[in-house]
């Protein structure tokens, strides 16, 4: 066993069996197009959670997955960490209930941390950290949304993009990707451009107070609100120097990357990123025309296929970088 680092040493996910086509969409707002979907959004199809499916649902099937594959053991985790933004409940920790779904030993760790689209990358350092201390010889770390959940039924925009899913990976002392150093960054003065006002203790009742904007688009601190523009110049002024200090911190050029795997956000942003930072198209990941912006998810899911398809072989550095609602970014480099 190598010692002193922190490994990948599988990944799974699991995403809803309910499926939501761009023509379903069109079909609830004809003035749109399944080729406007298609080319802006780069989604053709998501994944969403039934209505008596959880977040915590779709994590323990993620995690039967892992364990399914044969390279990781239930009797093997000794912590569990579950980022979530659709928690089951205010309290219990949703991943305390995990433990108990999934037949977990109870000499383990668990928590639940509430982050979105940087919670994947975040989540790896929490996790690398705790095996390295030896605290945790084995960390279950878990993603889980129904982000589905949190959007008003008229809102075609948000629903074009977003997805439900779930992902699970265990981080170990040694496994198929040496885990890298991280570059995090915060900014909550964006707090309010991506947010769900109500239902927490600063807005404890709904408010009620649903309105529509110019183009018929729906706003309410009942649902998820959305600022398009200022999360867009968010991601440009942040993710360039989030990738070039990710570099820096391993000491890696960046033609020397094999693969960049950024958060799925939707392609329009994906492809302005890579123009920007100038990063060739071989070497850029796409992975939401099945799953839509699966929020935390994205990055694992990715992962999982492209070791599928053969972007990612034995010898590769792919750098990941999560990144939106917070603010919040990370970023860190995984070598196969």
């Amino acid at each position: 066993m190598k010692m002193g680092k922190a490994y990948i040493k599988d990944i799974a996910y699991y995403v809803p069996e309910t499926i939501v086509t761009n023509e379903d969409i069109v079909r609830e707002f004809p003035e749109w197009s399944v080729e406007k979907i298609a080319s802006k959004v780069g989604v053709r199809q998501r994944h969403v959670a039934g209505a008596d499916e959880t977040a915590a649902d779709l994590a323990v099937k993620a995690a039967q997955n892992l364990f399914e594959r044969g390279k990781c053991e239930p009797r093997e985790v000794d912590f569990i960490l579950f980022c979530t933004q659709s928690p089951d409940y205010f309290l219990p920790t949703s991943a305390c209930v995990i433990q108990e779904r999934l037949g977990l030993r109870t000499d383990i760790g668990a928590l639940d941390f509430n982050l979105g689209c940087s919670g994947y990358v975040y989540g790896l350092s929490l996790a690398k950290g705790l095996v390295m201390a030896g605290v945790a010889g084995n960390v279950l770390l878990l993603t889980g949304e129904t982000y589905s959940k949190h959007l008003h039924p008229r809102d075609k925009g948000n629903r074009t993009i977003f997805g439900d899913a779930a992902s699970a990976t265990m981080v170990s002392a040694d496994g198929i990707a040496e885990i890298g150093n991280f570059s995090l960054g915060t900014d909550g003065s964006g707090a309010e451009n991506l947010i769900i006002k109500s239902g927490g203790m600063r807005c404890p009742r709904r408010r009620d107070d649903l309105r529509f904007d110019e183009n018929n688009n729906p706003i309410s601190s009942d649902y998820l609100y959305m600022n398009g523009s200022e999360i867009f110049t968010f991601t440009l002024d942040n993710v360039p120097p989030l990738i070039a200090d990710t570099l820096s911190k391993n000491n890696i050029g960046k033609g020397e990357v094999d693969l960049y795997v950024f958060h799925q956000a939707n392609k329009y942003m994906l492809d302005f990123l890579r123009k920007k930072i100038r990063i060739a198209p071989d070497r850029f990941y796409y992975c939401l025309s099945e799953y839509g912006n699966t929020v935390s998810n994205t990055i694992p899911i990715a992962l999982v296929n492209a070791l599928r398809d053969g972007s990612i072989t034995n010898g590769k550095s792919v750098l990941i970088a999560g990144f939106g609602v917070g603010y919040s970014w990370g970023g860190c480099l995984l070598r196969f």
